[in-house]
């Protein structure tokens, strides 16, 4: 594949062991994820340090915790097998159904900060497109080597893997990606900015920058079909919700900025980058744990493209998809 951008830093950590086309809907107009904060109780584990720097010992809530079953993974074989599910394969399609229509022609250069196992990375290479991985969890680098030993040589050659912090990666692999990929990651982060600005710097002016996060504001929908109650009311409660307010009851926590879809998009503008569209991701299928992919799973993603493309679905969705464009 293309060698990455020059830099004047040291080389990265690049893996050599290995080498180095969905139906059309019309782009919904842009007008910003409508959505206010809300709060949970505090978290009584803390999520994977995935992708978190030095301090990573450092106790600190991450992400919200919404109940016992918060996370979708917790480690790399979590991630691994959770990619296999149902709604893996939903998230993982949708991401990738939205990106056909914003990214340039292939052969075009992509950088995954976050990619983990490269499922993503490997579909856009199968697209003709030049990936690099840049992942700091060498479990996930060695299950992305695994599958990629089995994948033709086309897909093989088009694919990088770096080990690092995504928010080194300016340093890592250099500037001027024509799109950069940023998915399932800022919710494990305590600050999204840091992480969101230097996607905007990889990027090339006019370059894509895709971002997946939590719909934090949408967290209760989960709990509530899964009849979990207890979680569902205490997520529904508003900011500032003190144990003083009823018996029985514990303190809130302030909704964590990685989960507000609002301020994710407000910090990529502001970092010089436009909105192009917003989807949400896993409308229908969220609740439903690691049930697997069945015959009918082409119709479930159908069925959640076109609500994660309209409202008022897409605002109740598990996750959020920001597709920008660098402008500066």
């Amino acid at each position: 594949m293309q060698p990455s951008p020059t830099s004047d830093h040291p080389a990265p950590v690049i893996d050599r062991t290995v080498p180095s086309g969905g139906r059309t809907l019309r782009e919904p107009p842009f007008d910003g994820p409508q959505v206010h904060h809300t709060s949970t109780p505090a978290a009584g584990r803390r999520p994977p340090a995935r992708h978190e720097g030095p301090a990573a010992s450092e106790a600190r809530v991450l992400a919200v915790v919404d109940g016992p079953d918060t996370a979708d993974y917790t480690d790399a074989a979590d991630y691994v097998a959770h990619t296999a599910t149902l709604r893996g394969v939903v998230r993982q399609r949708l991401v990738t159904r939205a990106l056909i229509e914003h990214l340039p022609p292939a052969p075009a250069r992509l950088i995954d900060i976050g990619g983990g196992n490269g499922v993503q990375a490997m579909e856009f290479a199968r697209r003709g497109y030049d990936v690099t991985v840049c992942e700091p969890d060498s479990r996930m680098l060695a299950e992305a080597r695994r599958v990629l030993a089995g994948a033709p040589e086309s897909v093989r050659r088009r694919v990088e893997l770096v080990q690092g912090d995504g928010r080194d990666a300016v340093r890592l692999v250099g500037t001027g990606w024509d799109a950069t990929f940023c998915h399932g990651v800022i919710m494990f982060v305590p600050e999204p900015a840091p992480l969101l600005n230097v996607l905007v710097e990889l990027t090339r002016p006019g370059g894509i920058v895709s971002v997946v996060g939590k719909n934090g504001p949408a967290l209760a929908l989960r709990a509530g079909l899964q009849s979990r109650w207890q979680d569902t009311a205490a997520l529904l409660d508003e900011p500032g919700f003190t144990a003083a307010a009823g018996p029985g009851r514990q303190p809130t926590v302030p909704l964590p900025p990685g989960d507000d879809p609002a301020n994710v998009a407000a910090i990529l503008t502001a970092a010089g980058t436009r909105p192009l569209a917003w989807y949400g991701i896993r409308t229908f299928t969220d609740h439903l744990g690691d049930l697997p992919p069945g015959p009918d799973v082409d119709t479930v993603v159908d069925a959640e493209w076109a609500a994660g493309a309209r409202d008022p679905y897409r605002g109740i969705a598990r996750l959020i998809h920001h597709v920008h464009r660098r402008t500066e």
